[in-house]
């Protein structure tokens, strides 16, 4: 029979709300396990490694255990890739060297950075013969490409007299006697003073790698940026 105009109420069956009911419930928990799974892609691993293999870990020149040195917050033991669990505690130490050198080298790199973006050169020559001193070398990038090839095989030359004998880099302990300006330090300020260089290492290699991203898509060195207020994040 056919239904009469005037837009009467339309009679839903029960049947058809639960179904209804149970489709959104269903979609609902879809949504929240995949929301659940997509946040713990993002939650640091705090697995630490048996008793036996931390004791590898432990360094025996610097008496400290590398699976403690920069486990800070909010991110902990950060291993999202198991690689710890995977590779064993060998690779952990020559990865946490690998970290801490870079962390070293990144520190001297932008205070270096910082000041010679403020102008502040030596004195003099870099090459008489070519009649170029210090302070012709142009800040950022540039700046390598202005130094003299024989300059540069003199860097590279001190760096390997570094990494070969001076502070050899198959001393995965990163203790070289010298320690900090001269001063040593023994149990938990040992402790606390190497999760600080390992913390500000990891900021410094962030904050170089920020500021050699920010040059090349600006063309404007870090003193440039600061100077036209042009410090975005992206």
């Amino acid at each position: 029979r056919p239904r009469p105009r005037g837009g009467g109420p339309t009679v839903v069956q029960p049947d058809a709300v639960d179904s209804r009911l149970k489709t959104s419930t269903t979609t609902m928990i879809a949504r929240v396990l995949l929301l659940a799974a997509s946040v713990g892609a993002f939650v640091p691993s705090v697995t630490k490694l048996p008793t036996s293999s931390r004791a590898v870990a432990t360094t025996t020149k610097m008496s400290v255990d590398e699976m403690d040195i920069g486990v800070q917050p909010p991110a902990g033991f950060y291993d999202p890739l198991g690689l710890v669990a995977k590779d064993g505690p060998e690779a952990f130490i020559r990865r946490r060297a690998v970290e801490r050198k870079h962390g070293r080298v990144a520190m001297m790199a932008i205070v270096g950075c910082i000041i010679h973006n403020a102008d502040i050169e030596f004195p003099g020559y870099l090459s008489i013969t070519q009649n170029l001193k210090f302070s012709d070398i142009p800040n950022g990038f540039k700046g390598l490409f202005a130094v003299p090839p024989a300059g540069l095989a003199q860097i590279f030359a001190f760096v390997g007299l570094i990494e070969l004998a001076w502070w050899p880099a198959s001393n995965y302990s990163g203790d070289y006697g010298c320690g900090f300006f001269g001063t040593t330090y023994e149990g938990e300020e040992k402790i606390s003073k190497l999760n600080a260089e390992m913390a500000n290492g990891r900021l410094a290699m962030l904050g170089m790698a920020g500021a050699m991203f920010a040059e090349g898509q600006t063309g404007l060195t870090l003193g440039e940026q600061l100077d036209a207020g042009k410090l975005l994040l992206f």
